[in-house]
């Protein structure tokens, strides 16, 4: 057993990481405050991951001094990890980005930083999330018998958040309908990921790649998780392994469900990057025009009912999807696209 101080300096007993070689990649920008929640949680993780990849869009010093005064912290508790493959030693890495890479970018870079080191599993996270103290234990219990792995998440209210865990792939959309418990099994197969605490193996990244940088931000986790769910067994778990950390607005739909807040930046993102999941669907055999012309005019209502419902943003808002939409066409008539590479041959 290895020990780690708390707050006050106290000494609490900590276990040796339960998956080999775990790498955390958290992407941050520009959050600060909420990072610095983060950080405090993954101390109180009562399993020692074997690296932390913070990849900072921001390219901030403060966020590097945080950086540097976590792996202080851990390292004066928990002692120096095992060397990586390409020879250091630091458990915290810092990994800044002269660019603003978006969420897509950031954990593209984060989880092939993490690859080029030596990991054999990547648990992924935003910056505005904590992590529950048993949470790297509560997801070893999966990983004999899966290579995607999505926990379960408390609201930032401390409810129960409801993921969308099944990926209707004719339209393209998730399905809002699908059931929210998970039975005596503790577990649903998925077909889809979300980078808010999805866990995957090496063996997902050597099959199908890097995640698509090109996304910038939403939907390229979900179709991280479409094209691992063609390789390998795929499942949404009941374990609680996080927290949501930021309030945001939203419209209660019924029970767990919601339809939150978000901006016409994002908006543009979720009307664009249809064109890119489009893609993806051809390049697997899995694309029908009509139904998935259908998805996208469903996710089009659906934007249009939360601009009535929670943000009332109509001048701005509507202007945003049309311009994705717009963008969509031409990503989606783009012969020369094609998709991620492989990193290697499976194993």
């Amino acid at each position: 057993m290895e020990h780690i101080l708390d707050k006050r300096g106290n000494k609490r007993t900590h276990a040796p990481c339960p998956i080999d070689r775990l790498a955390v990649i958290a992407v941050t920008y520009k959050r600060q405050e909420l990072l610095a929640d983060l950080f405090e949680s993954l101390v109180n993780l009562t399993s020692a991951p074997w690296r932390i990849i913070v990849v900072d869009n921001e390219n901030s010093e403060r966020t590097a001094r945080m950086v540097s005064d976590l792996n202080e912290r851990l390292d004066a508790a928990w002692g120096a990890p095992e060397p990586d493959d390409l020879g250091g030693g630091v458990r915290v890495v810092y990994a800044p980005q002269t660019d603003n890479l978006g969420g897509a970018g950031g954990f593209s870079a984060g989880i092939d930083r993490a690859y080029r080191l030596g990991a054999q599993w990547f648990w992924v996270m935003d910056d505005d999330v904590t992590v529950l103290p048993d949470a790297i234990d509560k997801l070893a219990r999966w990983t004999d018998r899966f290579d995607v792995i999505q926990g379960a998440r408390h609201d930032f209210d401390g409810g129960d958040f409801y993921w969308m865990y099944r990926l209707i792939t004719p339209l393209g959309i998730p399905n809002p309908i699908a059931p929210a418990g998970f039975g005596p099994t503790g577990f649903r197969p998925t077909n889809q990921l979300c980078f808010e605490g999805g866990l995957f193996s090496r063996r997902v990244v050597k099959a199908i790649g890097l995640p698509d940088p090109r996304y910038f931000i939403y939907g390229d986790d979900a179709v991280y998780g479409y094209l691992a769910s063609k390789h390998f067994k795929a499942a949404a778990v009941s374990d609680v392994i996080l927290k949501r950390g930021r309030a945001v607005s939203n419209w209660d739909i019924a029970g767990k469900r919601q339809l939150n807040s978000t901006s016409d930046f994002n908006r543009y993102f979720i009307m664009r990057n249809r064109g890119y999941t489009a893609q993806y669907l051809k390049a697997h055999g899995d694309y029908h025009r009509f139904w998935y012309g259908v998805g996208t005019a469903a996710t089009f209502i659906k934007e249009l009912i939360r601009l009535v419902m929670v943000d009332r943003s109509f001048a701005t808002g509507i202007p945003a999807l049309v311009r994705g939409m717009r963008d969509a066409r031409k990503i989606y008539r783009d012969r020369s696209w094609a998709p991620m590479p492989p990193l290697g041959v499976l194993a």
